[in-house]
């Protein structure tokens, strides 16, 4: 693999302790498998490491070449990178010799350093190149896709990925100046979009809510996180259980949405000779919802919005211990 230099910025991990003490990592859980699919800067797979057992594995994975340098530096035996998406997980987990996960971790979203890092162009507020891909080794940069899309979809991307409801007119006036010049640094895209936009919430850039859009179809946000639901449920032990930060109202309506999907069961008519123990059972019990405390949020005002989701799988013996799903070390 190439070396990827990290450059040093900072970055505070949100929910840290309450994404990690949602593992329940302790008792026979502590030797467990674990998964964090969004590695990001470790923050939580260290944490994880600090309160396994001997035996126990943690599998990480993450798109980011900056990322996968950093694990690297984790010298513990216990601990593996993959490079790639969480929605690569099932396959990933049984080549690695892993039947079923004890616990796993997404912390969806993007992480201080990558928006800090003007080269990587996630931010409107210093310039850099267009690119905006989590992977720079695959898939077309943010400029690539502006100088070919349609003004149609250009507007369809960013009114349902960035809710934004001046979609048409940044369209518009994407489609307009690119006929003048290539629209190639994130100054460029700011530029164009605050001229588009009149009116926006105080305190709020003009640009945010396009920036937010082109990231998220260009990385595939969403249909990573549609797959990935779904692999991780097929690579959850039962009685193992699931954690998951969004900071977007999309990614929280999905998670909602597919939790609801295993843990509410529609039951057959009442009147039907149906024994009690032959019901359709849910799949999935829902633990929690968290959301960052005042705190939290002063010391770190991108955590303002996130929200996590804490469940568990079903059935699970009365201790509540998950079933060991260690597999081939």
């Amino acid at each position: 693999m190439t070396t990827t230099s990290v450059p040093e910025f900072q970055h505070r991990t949100v929910l840290l302790d309450e994404a990690v003490d949602a593992l329940a990592l302790d008792g026979a859980r502590a030797d467990g498998v674990y998964v964090d699919g969004t590695f990001g800067r470790g923050g939580h797979s260290r944490l994880i490491l600090s309160k396994l057992g001997a035996n126990a594995r943690l599998i990480a994975f993450d798109k980011d070449l900056q990322a996968i340098a950093t694990a690297e530096q984790i010298k513990d035996p216990r601990f593996t990178i993959v490079h790639d998406s969480f929605a690569t997980m099932h396959a990933a987990l049984a080549e690695r010799g892993v039947a079923q996960a004890d616990g796993i971790l997404l912390d969806l979203g993007i992480s201080s350093p990558q928006v800090d890092d003007a080269a990587r162009g996630f931010s409107f507020r210093n310039d850099g190149p267009l690119d905006m891909r989590m992977d720079t080794t695959r898939g077309m940069s943010a400029a690539e896709w502006l100088a070919t899309e349609t003004e149609q979809t250009l507007e369809k991307v960013i009114k349902e990925y960035g809710e934004e409801r001046f979609a048409f007119q940044i369209a518009k006036a994407i489609v307009a100046r690119r006929a003048v010049e290539p629209i190639s640094t994130t100054r460029q895209l700011a530029g164009i979009v605050a001229g588009a936009v009149k009116t926006r919430e105080k305190g709020k850039d003009p640009a945010t809510r396009t920036f937010q859009a082109i990231r998220i179809f260009i990385n595939k946000e969403l249909e990573d996180l549609e797959i990935g639901l779904t692999q991780a449920w097929n690579s959850l032990a039962p009685g193992g259980i699931i954690a998951i930060i969004s900071f977007h109202s999309l990614e929280d309506r999905m998670v909602k949405r597919f939790f609801a999907s295993k843990a509410n069961v529609e039951q057959p008519d009442r009147r039907l000779p149906i024994r009690a123990v032959d019901l359709p059972q849910p799949e999935l019990k829902l633990l929690a919802k968290f959301k960052p405390s005042d705190a939290e949020i002063d010391a770190n005002p991108r955590a303002r919005s996130a929200v996590m989701r804490v469940a568990r799988r079903l059935p699970f013996s009365a201790s509540g211990a998950a079933t060991s799903a260690k597999g081939a070390a």
